[in-house]
């Protein structure tokens, strides 16, 4: 009857405990993963946990290796840290109990901190300190060297969390070795989330934390549920620290993990109380598959829920459902408290496998099910615009799970979401902001059991109460209730937010008292009052606050920027050189004043410590680029596409790098575009064109720029130089029918404010040519090799027909020019119409110099150019106008050539006078 370590592993990752664990074994740690899976984490009191977390002290005199053990980091205080000396005789009881105590640790940390309610544990029970330490060490101690352990990447962690030792001491365990357990990794990525959420921004986490899971998801591939939990618990953190992509990716494989069938679709219903008439209302359908422990089974349907809701200003849970948060009513005179789907509606698109769900009445969802959906709906969010249609698209997803609700977790943040949703529009504002304060309030609150609340916890991005707090604040600043919102945020000592407020108050003045003050001691934070007085070493008040005093010196260097530089520099050297705040801040400062090979020195550094702020890396590209440092460039630019590839003008940007990279000799492999799609180009283009053969670039650097612009340019479709470059490098590598649709896009851009002169007469030329002669100067080099993808480019199927739309649908109903009539005549020529061919021909002779030119006229070098246009529309006339039925092109002529002497006889004693007289006689003796 040995110790069943994977079904433990499972129970604790799930919170669910299976009783015939604790009758097969008795183990002391059975016990006590047992009551922490139940919530109970008492047990840290008592041994063996106890015993981890017992001090280890040196053989100096008590006191002074009490004062030693103080001052070291809490790494050292354990004996279970040097745990790497003596894995291979650690047992698989012993790697359990670590692990569990772990799991206690971290949890008890969400309790103060996240789900609530009260922890009635305290740091100092779970150690075990001798009699000299219990002297030196308290919980102001702890907290102030988890606080400052605990800040990481250049940013620093929430001084005001409550307990951070217990997710100090969490890491601690979860990074020693474990031969045993395979769960391991699984709990490592837990607290590096959790992590995450504590620091001010996110940061890069350490690559061996995702890769250590991938033998987890082979292991768990025969268990659904298993499979779900971490491929959605890996999407989250990818969607925390900003890898939008690959965190829809895993939200879709979980969905298909757990076989969850969803699917947004339409069905007819009404969403206010006075409309008649059902029309198509967005709806997601979704079904949970069967599952063999009931816990599928629904508690009620969602018209049950619209039932209980109608008549109630709340919305209680069912007595077979656990206690949940309250959810607030709409009671709006207007609008349903939700859309009223017509019962015998179909939903769902022939053939799919949802068409069997009633909109009105679905199916409850699994809750494991429910937190995928939530995450799709942050999906959502991320890979789509900030406008009206996403919160649309949002919006289906909760109140799919705002329907049924199953946990006290799930149900939160479902509410959060809904509230967010409903933040900008009139009608729902106020529940909006209501809502989120009986979140707020629910925290405390003993309404549901702590196991419930921690369920499913790991599966959500539930924000902390400080965050949501502090969420509640911005709430109140939208809505224009200022005092309140500055209430929260002094209370929640978020000094930044504090600041901002006073100066859109334009009150910069009381701002920078504020950052002054804390500075200088006149206005202290709440756990600087805790230490004051306290005997501290030399060396703790050194780093006790740097990373936070390093913020507010940055702080104070925003508000005053005459001094700017000087805060700065201080903040980096406060930070002990660890401040990426401080980084940035003067590698803008540099920048902003020209300096940019300090500002290239400083932007390293920043991007050094965080690697994730698309924005540092943004300037770090620009500053390279003022010193013509394109390979630097180039990889700064990339780096803002893979963080976010909807950023435009990063893609602009690298499209330039590239074809700089080309003038200065440096050819760009395929290889090097790997990391992302390229960008756009700006005069770089132009000049490439105009440049001899130091300025050659070559054909694969065109190619990436190309790519790099059709990129950016999906996210800003209205940015008519975008579409201009794009244009000219697509007229470069022969992509004539790219280039097409660019031009039109300019012209529908530019023709209101530029007139003709928003249509580049070059590329439409080449475009003509392209058409006509069935192949174009596609590239610059003359080269066979990189001349071959152009040729294929203007063989494009259907660029007759769309060369042919841009002149009749957008260039000529809005703009002219005698050089773009000139280039239709030629279309139409070699289409073989030539009677238009011809009038195309005449509208460019009478937009021109000749046919515009008046009486009086006294400029001889505009009369010679209107005289050879005269030559050159009798000698069309008389080329194509043979070809025309019906068309007297003789007398056409006879009245051009007249009508033009007639109003330039001031030029009589001109030597081209003689030419139009015999032009005449030659048109005469032609009619004869």
């Amino acid at each position: 009857m040995g110790l069943d370590v994977r079904a433990i592993e499972k129970a604790l990752l799930t919170g669910k405990w299976n009783d015939e664990l604790t009758k097969s074994v008795d183990a002391p740690v059975v016990k006590v993963a047992q009551n922490v899976v139940n919530g109970d984490f008492s047990d840290l009191r008592t041994s063996p946990s106890r015993d981890l977390f017992a001090v280890t002290e040196s053989s100096e005199p008590a006191t002074a290796a009490a004062a030693a053990i103080v001052d070291r980091p809490l790494a050292a205080w354990f004996a279970f840290s040097d745990a790497s000396s003596g894995t291979a005789t650690a047992t698989a009881e012993d790697e359990l109990l670590r692990l569990t105590c772990a799991v206690a640790c971290l949890h008890a940390f969400l309790q103060v901190n996240w789900t609530g309610p009260d922890l009635d544990l305290k740091p100092l029970d779970v150690l075990a300190l001798g009699p000299e330490l219990s002297k030196l060490v308290d919980e102001d101690l702890l907290h102030q060297k988890a606080v400052a352990e605990l800040a990481y990447g250049g940013e620093p962690a929430y001084h005001l969390a409550k307990h951070p030792i217990f997710l100090r001491l969490a890491k601690l365990l979860l990074d020693t070795p474990f031969q045993h357990l395979q769960s391991a990794p699984w709990w490592r990525l837990r607290a590096w989330r959790i992590h995450e959420q504590v620091l001010d921004e996110p940061v890069a986490v350490p690559e061996d934390v995702m890769r250590s899971l991938e033998p987890l998801l082979d292991s768990f591939a025969s268990e659904p549920d298993m499979a779900g939990r971490l491929l959605l618990e890996q999407g989250l953190l990818e969607h925390y620290v900003g890898h939008d992509k690959s965190a829809a990716d895993y939200f879709v494989r979980a969905a298909r993990a757990t076989q969850l069938e969803y699917e947004l679709t339409g069905a007819l219903g009404k969403r206010t109380k006075f409309q008649q008439n059902d029309v198509t209302q967005l709806v997601l359908l979704a079904e949970s598959r069967q599952r063999e422990d009931g816990s599928d089974i629904p508690a009620e349907t969602s018209g049950d829920a619209d039932e209980r809701g109608k008549n109630d200003t709340t919305t209680p849970a069912p007595a077979s459902t656990p206690a949940i948060p309250e959810t607030l009513q709409l009671n709006d005179d207007t609008l349903l408290e939700q859309t009223a789907f017509t019962s015998s509606s179909a939903g769902g698109s022939s053939g799919s496998r949802l068409g069997h769900i009633d909109p009105a009445s679905q199916p409850a969802l699994h809750p494991l099910d429910q937190c995928i959906l939530l995450a799709l709906c942050l999906n959502v969010k991320n890979l789509s615009p900030a406008h009206g249609l996403t919160a649309e698209q949002m919006a289906p997803y909760v109140a799919r799970v705002v329907a049924h609700p199953r946990n006290w977790t799930v149900h939160t943040m479902a509410l959060l979401l809904r509230s967010r949703l409903e933040a900008h529009r009139t009608r729902t504002v106020e529940r909006a902001t209501l809502q989120l304060q009986a979140l707020v309030d629910q925290m405390p609150t003993a309404d549901s059991t702590l196991a419930e609340r921690l369920l499913y916890v790991h599966e959500l991005v539930l924000p902390s109460k400080w965050e949501m707090e502090k969420e509640l604040a911005l709430r109140f600043l939208s809505i224009g209730v200022v005092k309140s919102a500055l209430e929260i945020f002094e209370r929640l000592e978020l000094w930044e937010e504090v600041v901002k407020c006073w100066q859109a108050m334009e009150r910069a003045d009381k701002a920078v008292a504020i950052v002054r003050d804390l500075l200088e001691g006149r206005k202290a934070e709440a756990d600087t009052v805790i230490t004051r007085g306290k005997a501290l070493s030399a060396s703790r008040k050194q780093v006790l606050d740097a990373a936070r005093e390093a913020k507010l010196w940055c702080l104070l260097g925003d508000l005053e920027p005459e001094h700017a530089l000087e805060h700065y520099t201080r903040a980096w050297e406060i930070s002990k050189e660890s401040s990426g705040r401080a980084m940035r801040s003067l590698g803008g400062y540099y920048f902003a004043r020209g300096n940019y090979p300090d500002a290239i020195t400083c932007l390293r550094r920043a991007v050094a410590i965080n690697p994730l702020l698309s924005r540092s890396w943004f300037v770090l590209g620009c500053a390279c680029v003022r010193v013509e440092d394109w390979e630097g460039a180039r990889d700064a630019f990339v780096r803002c596409v893979t963080i976010d590839d909807e950023d435009a003008e990063s893609w602009n940007n690298l499209a330039s790098v590239y074809l700089r990279m080309g003038e200065a000799g440096k050819k760009v492999t395929s290889e090097e575009d790997e990391d992302g799609d390229e960008t756009q180009t700006g005069t770089a283009a132009q000049e490439a064109q105009a440049g001899g053969a130091e300025k050659r670039i070559p054909f694969s650097n065109k190619l990436l720029a190309f790519r790099a612009l059709k990129q950016g340019l999906k996210y800003s479709y209205d940015n008519w130089r975008m579409w201009a470059n794009y244009m000219i490098v697509a007229v470069d590598i022969g992509e004539f029918s790219e280039a097409c649709r660019a031009l039109a896009r300019v012209v529908e851009e530019r023709a209101a404010k530029d007139g003709a002169a928003c249509v580049d007469e070059d590329v439409l030329d080449k475009l003509v040519d392209a058409v006509t002669r069935g192949s174009g100067e596609a590239s610059t080099e003359g080269n066979a090799a990189e001349a071959a993808p152009a040729a294929s480019g203007a063989t494009t199927t259907g660029l007759e027909r769309r060369v042919a739309d841009l002149f009749e649908r957008t260039i000529l109903p809005r703009v002219s020019s005698p050089r773009i009539f000139r280039a239709r005549a030629r279309l139409l020529t070699a289409q073989g119409r030539y009677e238009d061919a011809v009038n195309a021909h005449l509208d460019a002779y009478r937009a021109g110099p000749a046919g515009t030119i008046e009486k009086g006229e006294t400029d001889a070098g505009k009369w010679r150019a209107a005289v050879g246009e005269v030559e050159e529309i009798v000698d069309v006339l008389r080329n194509f106008g043979p070809r025309v039925a019906g068309f007297n092109w003789k007398l056409q002529a006879r009245s051009i050539v007249r009508t033009f002497i007639g109003r330039t006889r001031d030029f009589e004693d001109e030597p081209e006078w003689a030419r139009l007289t015999a032009l005449q006689e030659e048109i005469k003796r032609e009619e004869d």
